[in-house]
Parts: C-alpha cells; sequence; structure tokens
C-alpha cells in the first residue's frame, strides 16, 4: 500500500468522524479526498461517493432511530421524488454531459472540471450554512402540500446525483422550514432520504460505470468505523463549535478547489 492510498484512507476515517461528531457534513470531503488524494476520475470520485454516503448514512439513521429523531413518513415522502431524479441524473444526464461543455477561443470548459467547479460552488453554500449562527423559530405545525415536497424533493435530488454529496446540509433546512421538522428529528430524518437518494442514485453507476468494489468496500468500512469514533467523541466535545470549525474548513477547500480547476 502506498502514501497515496493510505492518506486516502484517512481521509475516509475523517469522514466518518466528522459525520459521527456533527451529524452531517463529513459526506462532502468524499470527492475531494477521491480525486485529489487518489486520483480518481470526478465521474468515479462521485459514484463512489453515493455509495459511502449510502452505507454510512445508513448506520447513522439506525443511531438516530434509537434516539427516536427519524420520521419515516416524512423521510419517505421526500424519498421518492428525490431518489427518482438522483437515478436519472446518474443513469442518464451525467453521461450524456459532453466531454467538452464549451470552448471560447482558448478557453475550454471540460466536463471533469465543470463538475468540480459546480462541486465546489455547492461547497461553498455548505459552508455557510454552517458558520452561520441559527436562529431558532416558533414553527407552525401543519405541513406543506406534497406537490411542494415532491417538486422540492427533484430539484435536491438532481443536485445530489451531480455532485455526488449526501446533501443532508440541503434536507435539513428543507425539512425544517417547509415539512415544519424540529431541528435534531430534522438531521435524523435527512439520514434516510439520503440514505435512499444515494443508493439509488449508485445503481445508476453501475450500469454504465466499472466499480471497484475491494477499494470501495473496504473506503466504505474505514468510513464507517470513524463514524464509531465519531459518536462516541461527540459526547465529549461541542458538536456547535466543530460545525463552525468544520463550515470555515470547507470553505477553504471550496475556494482551493475553485482556484485549482481554473488555473
Amino acid at each position: 500500500m502506498d502514501y497515496t492510498s493510505i492518506f486516502g484512507y484517512v481521509g475516509a476515517l475523517l469522514i466518518g468522524l466528522v459525520l459521527g461528531l456533527i451529524g452531517g457534513g463529513g459526506s462532502i470531503l468524499t470527492v475531494p479526498v477521491m480525486v485529489y488524494i487518489l486520483g480518481l476520475n470526478p465521474i468515479v470520485a462521485t459514484a463512489y461517493s453515493l455509495f459511502v454516503v449510502g452505507v454510512s448514512s445508513l448506520v447513522g439513521t439506525f443511531q438516530k432511530h434509537k434516539k427516536g429523531l427519524v420520521d419515516f413518513k416524512t423521510g419517505l415522502a421526500f424519498s421518492f421524488p428525490s431518489f427518482l431524479a438522483v437515478y436519472a441524473t446518474r443513469r442518464y444526464i451525467v453521461p450524456s454531459i459532453p466531454d467538452t461543455v464549451f470552448s471560447i477561443g482558448s478557453t475550454t470548459l471540460t466536463k471533469d472540471v465543470a463538475i468540480m467547479i459546480f462541486f465546489a460552488i455547492i461547497m461553498l453554500l455548505a459552508s455557510v450554512s454552517m458558520i452561520k449562527k441559527q436562529k431558532s423559530k416558533t414553527l407552525k405545525t401543519e405541513n406543506q402540500s406534497y406537490y411542494k415536497t415532491f417538486f422540492q424533493g427533484l430539484i435536491i435530488g438532481t443536485i445530489t446525483g451531480l455532485i455526488g454529496a449526501g446533501g443532508g446540509f440541503l434536507y435539513v433546512p428543507a425539512l425544517v422550514l417547509w415539512a415544519r421538522i424540529p431541528m435534531k428529528k430534522a438531521v435524523g430524518t435527512s439520514l434516510i432520504i439520503i440514505t435512499i437518494n444515494s443508493l439509488i442514485g449508485f445503481l445508476g453507476d453501475v450500469q454504465t460505470l466499472e466499480i471497484d468494489w475491494v477499494f470501495l468496500l473496504l473506503f466504505t468500512a474505514i468510513a464507517i468505523l470513524g463514524i464509531v469514533l465519531g459518536v462516541f467523541f461527540s459526547k465529549y466535545i461541542s458538536s456547535k463549535k466543530l460545525k463552525k470549525g468544520f463550515g470555515f474548513f470547507i470553505l477553504i477547500m471550496a475556494v482551493y478547489i475553485i482556484n485549482k480547476e481554473l488555473n
């Protein structure tokens, strides 16, 4: 095993630790680790990320369910339109994106660069949601119409399919503001959505990509180990401070990706 692989698996452990400590956000590290440390193609990296995120979120779902923090009914309502969008995105949209998105003079935007730039933009949005102070609001008790939930699920599912991350930072606000679920339960409920979306989205990739199952299963197992350790250490570390600090780290990573891809 070379140093690149070692750093990659350390990255997997870090991803799991973050997921276990703050309940989300770690999955957004998966693609950068696979692309910049392990040297994988962005298309393959986003596919592998969906599997890692899906299995890791499944573990997290069981942990949250034990504490009564998963609303399965609302989660499944969001999951249906979302997994349709994720699967369609991975099965049809991503493979149909041309290798050269556009070319103007000497400037060319390739498919790989476009995906990483879009990923970096989503990372910027995620970092802002982690850094800014959350205001507590009194929520109404009535739920929104299902057609709105369906439309919102399609949008978030498409983004999830493109970037290969779980989208927890998108689902949690959606569940709080649109489905009127308390924050703690929204975090747990988002995990069941992420689990279903990610694993079904990965099925779309299985039909178009050659999967290195040995590497993928080992990477995922290490990430799960990180989750177990993260849950243990979360008893002793302030999740609010950690989340804010991680937000700044994600912000720096996003700027790094944009700078690296455009230069």
